[in-house]
This record gives structure tokens, sequence and C-alpha cells, in this order.
């Protein structure tokens, strides 16, 4: 028995769709300013922590989380990640630079990365050696 490519293409779309509901995502919260500091409990729930209110954008709650994460280490803490939220975006700070993502489980996307230096910079804005 032969299958159509075209039901073979919308088979596929109805299994990923149905799959999809059984990913976990959660979700931060919408708060309008407000930059927490995001810790996941030992019973696997986050606790969200505000640090700074009244915040007008994600590179400036992403820059206080990463004065978070510096004094930690200054401290002796080996916090090499620091995971945060903005207005609904998970916020990942890690040695390798700041990634942004829709939910805590899902995927991450690169927002900034580290220059030699260790200052933040935005992909692309410097030059290749």
């Amino acid at each position: 028995m032969r299958v159509s490519p075209i039901a073979a293409v919308l088979a596929l779309g109805v299994a990923a769709v149905g799959l999809s509901g059984c990913v976990k995502a959660t979700r931060a919260p919408f708060d309008q300013g407000v930059c927490n500091h995001v810790i996941e409990k030992k019973d696997g729930t986050l606790q969200f922590n505000s640090v700074e209110r009244n915040v007008p954008n994600m590179e400036t709650c992403a820059a206080t989380l990463e004065g978070m994460r510096i004094r930690f280490l200054r401290m002796g803490l080996r916090k090499e990640q620091l995971t945060g939220s903005y207005q609904g975006k998970f916020i990942f700070v890690e040695r390798e630079g700041i990634y942004l993502g829709d939910s805590y489980e899902g995927a991450r996307f690169m927002s900034l990365v580290r220059t030699g230096d260790g200052r933040l910079a935005v992909p692309g804005a410097l030059p290749a050696r």
C-alpha cells in the first residue's frame, strides 16, 4: 500500500501536535518592569524573587542579574549560572553569555556573548580575529 506524500505530511503534523502537549513549559510571570531572580526548589517548582522594579528593558534586567552573579563569585560562591525572568521571558546568565527563553524547559536563544575580557556584547558586534 502506497501512502501519498500529502497524507504522510498530515500524519506527521498531527503526531507532532499531539506530542507537543506532553512537553512541560513553565512560564515566567508577566509583571511589568519587574526583574526576578529564579530559584528551582527541591520539589522542581520555581520561586521568583523580585530583584528590582521599574526596570526599563530586558537588557537592564540581564545586567542586574550579571551583577548578582559577579557578587556571588566575589563572595566565594561558585555561581557560574544564574536564572532570572523579565516580563514573561526567562533570562539564563551563563559563562558563555546570556540566553533568553519563552519557557524554563524550552529552547534558549543567544542574546549577549562574552568578550575576551569578560564583558557582554551583542553577537557579531566585535570584529573577527
